[in-house]
């Protein structure tokens, strides 16, 4: 007989174990990996082996609730230009660049080229080793008003309200 973990042959009887929720004959090294059961559990099946608790090296850890942040700066648009030139001004490559603000000289090259922008640390990091300005206040922008009514078809009572107000309102005719 084999062991169903791995694979060694079993010499004497086999030892049944319940191994990550699955009832398996194993050898004696692999028993160790989960929980012992009897002869009579296995064959009554009665008894439902107690659930295995992970070792404290696999258990996870609750994360802590994360505050909502609400964003404050944003990345100005001339982003790319600046990062460039600040870098050349410093005589730096994109590798350089990397190895102070601990990122990869790639990411800094996509950024350079406008196809990535950067989130607000990457910035911030970029603002203090190039000795630039990055961020800057972000601008309430409030949505346009606008002075139509939603898009609806025209009802009579449209019609009649316009045309009341057409007739409070003389019209002065140019005579031709």
């Amino acid at each position: 007989m084999r062991c169903e973990v791995c694979g060694r042959k079993i010499h004497g009887a086999p030892i049944h174990a319940v191994i990550e929720g699955a009832k398996l004959m194993v050898c004696a090294e692999c028993a160790k990996h989960g929980k012992i059961i009897t002869e009579e559990e296995t064959e009554l099946g009665q008894r439902q082996p107690k659930k295995l608790l992970a070792p404290a090296s696999f258990t996870q850890k609750k994360k802590p609730a994360q505050a909502k942040v609400e964003i404050t700066q944003e990345v100005v648009n001339d982003y790319p230009v600046k990062i460039r030139q600040a870098r050349e001004k410093l005589g730096l490559t994109h590798e350089e660049l990397g190895k102070r603000i601990n990122e990869k000289a790639s990411v800094l090259s996509k950024i350079e080229t406008g196809k990535m922008e950067p989130d607000n640390v990457l910035a911030a990091k970029l603002e203090h080793a190039l000795k630039i300005k990055l961020l800057v206040p972000v601008k309430d922008e409030a949505a346009p008003t606008m002075l139509r009514l939603p898009s609806r078809e025209t009802t009579l009572g449209d019609l009649i309200e316009l045309n009341k107000k057409n007739a409070e309102e003389p019209t002065e005719r140019k005579q031709s």
